[in-house]
């Protein structure tokens, strides 16, 4: 049995844990008690206060509370008010770091993740640690991948729209 990843491997700078979650296996228990595992393949970060992309870039607000905790912890909120984004918080406490989680085996895109994930606002705050419905194991996996720009943070402007802050495994 893969071993549950520890609050301590996510409390780290946030581009030194997003490669590291590749090929890690994201593990989900279902309301009725089924269990799915998945592979985690593509991922994007966003380094807290300083990163015009990150959500917690204008400060701590009610969205954004639980980035600036300690790594380790579940960040979810509302896109297009339809799609639950699964993000992975970072660092520690008052970092304000994130990783999004865009791809689990062949399912690509962060909303899609999400909707096959049955992520909702009860995940916010969820302490991936000690959470029954939701983990990340090691797989004991090498894997390569690639870095590329983060995808639809054109807001954000130069440089942060240029960091090869996207990871993706290569097969």
């Amino acid at each position: 049995m893969n071993q549950r990843l520890s609050q301590k491997f996510f409390q780290q700078d946030v581009i030194k844990v997003a490669p590291k979650l590749l090929g890690k296996v994201l593990v989900r228990r279902f309301e009725n008690q089924t269990i799915q595992k998945y592979t985690i393949t593509e991922v994007e970060a966003y380094r807290g206060k300083d990163d015009f992309a990150c959500h917690a870039h204008k400060g701590k607000t009610k969205r954004t509370e639980v980035m600036f905790r300690e790594g380790g912890l579940v960040y979810v909120y509302l896109i297009y008010g339809i799609h639950w984004l699964l993000n992975i918080v970072t660092g520690i406490e008052n970092d304000a770091s994130a990783i999004l989680i865009r791809g689990i085996d062949d399912i690509s895109g962060s909303g899609r993740v999400g909707k096959i994930l049955q992520i909702d606002k009860s995940f916010y705050g969820e302490d991936l640690s000690a959470s029954p419905r939701i983990w990340i194991e090691d797989s004991g996996s090498v894997i390569k991948y690639k870095t590329s720009p983060r995808v639809g943070i054109y807001y954000a402007g130069e440089p942060w729209v240029s960091k090869p802050w996207r990871f993706t495994i290569i097969s």
